[in-house]
């Protein structure tokens, strides 16, 4: 094949894969497009292989995350040129991993049945350290198009994101050797529907059950416009708006997204905090709090706090880089940005859950939910999850029903519901079976109330986190270095 119609291919293949995620959800398109990938590099060297690799996944992430354009230009008041470019060598960053992953295949150049749960690893272990690097950025990772009702959905507690992505890999690998002639159709036949039956299998464990009780939750949806969140003429309108939600939907628990009111919590009106907490037995509401240090220099928190409970607050501690914090060298970006509050200090790492209505709740803000790891803690003595976000940053862009679908994906791994209040969308609860009970239309100005039960328990995922998965993926990488160490 020739290299330049193998490279156009590639960057199709890459864009086929994001139609398995959402709002398409076609799970079995990231496989079809892995097994695409491995079929266009089975004849490469290592460096062209790579090449091979980066291409798809420029066609990967300029299809599935370009929203980040929008954020950056049309909210975040960067010049369009500038914007583009920084959009492009972001998702050329991103496309690195998969390089990565199909140099480690050839250079391997593993045989028989090694093929492909090599790929497998190579691709896994990739994507976590996509997920690990610099902060991290696991979005699109493999194993998030397996929501429900794909069969690989039933690995997802048992074996996290990661491990749902690594036997997509495999399936794909399995359907890429046989077509390359590495292994012959029973066998990779068989396995292919072990994985599937295994998944299907897992898929009706429950390894979490229901506290027993049912409280009543209010989910607030304001759809402030971003441009107009932090004007202050704009303030009482959206102040009104959520305290007028609140009164028609009362419940026993009530959450407003996160920074409802663009004020620090100390300079909102005493009033209309009390009129908000009368609407329900606890209300939790996304707010900017602010902590002094031993020198009394204030600091700021992006916080979701506990009307009527003073200390009862979670401030987020997994910042979004250059939209919350600017890393060391890269001050001198925000003379092309216009992103209020982008300075917040980090929360601890490990905050206890918030007791509330009668639950024990563990609360994520916005992008935390990405990095399922990191939830654990405050899971295990947790009942239900609480999101709070504000994706008005990313327009009607494909970031709002993808989010959706990661947030599905944690309440799978922790066996916990999951509720997400949301400036614009998408407001939901999601079960512990990582099905979505209601949501809310984006862009709509409404509440969601739902009536659900806490669960309490541990997931398989809860206890050994991602270790597993890396652990399986190194041993299928020294199998494989040391197989091809003997052949030489």
């Amino acid at each position: 094949m020739r290299p330049a119609v193998r490279l156009a291919a590639a960057a199709a293949a890459g864009v086929l894969a994001v139609g398995g995620f959402a709002p398409f959800g076609l799970f079995v398109l990231p496989v079809l497009a892995l097994a695409v990938l491995l079929w266009l590099i089975d004849r490469c060297n290592a460096r062209a292989a790579a090449l091979t690799g980066f291409v798809f996944g420029l066609g990967w992430f300029l299809a599935g995350v370009s929203w980040v354009h929008v954020s950056l230009h049309q909210f975040g008041g960067m010049p369009i040129a500038i914007s583009l470019l920084a959009t492009f060598l972001f998702c050329a960053y991103l496309s690195l991993f998969p390089a990565f992953a199909c140099a480690i295949q050839r250079r391997l150049r593993p045989a028989g049945w090694l093929f492909a749960p090599l790929f497998a690893s190579a691709w896994v272990l990739t994507e976590w350290l996509r997920g690990t690097l610099l902060t991290g950025f696991p979005w699109l990772a493999s194993g998030y198009a397996q929501t429900v009702p794909s069969p690989l959905a039933g690995y997802v507690p048992v074996l996290g994101v990661h491990g749902a992505g690594w036997m997509a890999a495999l399936l794909a690998g399995l359907l890429a050797a046989v077509v390359v002639r590495r292994l012959t159709l029973r066998p990779a036949l068989l396995a292919a529907v072990g994985v599937l039956a295994g998944g299907a299998l897992l898929g009706q464990v429950r390894w979490t059950e229901p506290v027993g009780r049912t409280l009543t939750v209010s989910l607030l949806q304001g759809n402030v416009e971003q441009s107009m969140k932090w004007v202050p003429e704009h303030l009482p309108d959206s102040m009104h708006a959520y305290l007028d939600l609140a009164r028609a939907w009362p419940a026993d628990l009530v959450v407003l997204p996160e920074t409802a009111v663009p004020l620090e919590l100390d300079r909102i009106d005493p009033g209309w905090l009390a009129e908000l907490r009368r609407t329900g037995r606890d209300v939790l509401m996304g707010a900017i709090t602010v902590g002094r240090d031993a020198d009394g220099v204030p600091h700021y928190y992006n916080s979701a706090v506990a009307l009527g409970q003073p200390d009862a607050r979670y401030s987020k501690s997994h910042l979004v880089a250059f939209g919350e914090f600017t890393p060391p060298l890269f001050a001198w970006t925000l003379q092309l940005l216009s992103i209020p509050m982008s300075d917040f200090g980090r929360g601890a790492p490990v905050q206890p859950p918030l007791a509330l209505a009668g639950e024990q709740v563990a609360i994520n803000i916005c992008y935390e939910d990405v990095f399922g790891e990191e939830l654990i803690a405050a899971a295990r003595d947790a009942t239900l999850l609480v999101n709070v976000s504000n994706t008005a940053w990313f327009g009607d862009s494909l970031a709002q029903p993808q989010h959706l679908q990661i947030a599905r994906i944690r309440a799978l791994e922790l066996g916990r519901p999951m509720l997400r209040a949301t400036n614009t969308g998408m407001t939901a609860a999601i079960g512990a079976d990582g099905r979505v009970i209601a949501a809310l239309p984006p862009f709509q100005r409404a509440a969601l109330r739902v009536e659900l039960s806490g669960y309490h328990g541990l997931t398989p995922f809860m206890r050994w986190g991602n270790v597993p998965v890396v652990l399986l993926a190194l041993l299928c990488g020294t199998i494989a270095m040391v197989r091809r160490k003997a052949s030489r």
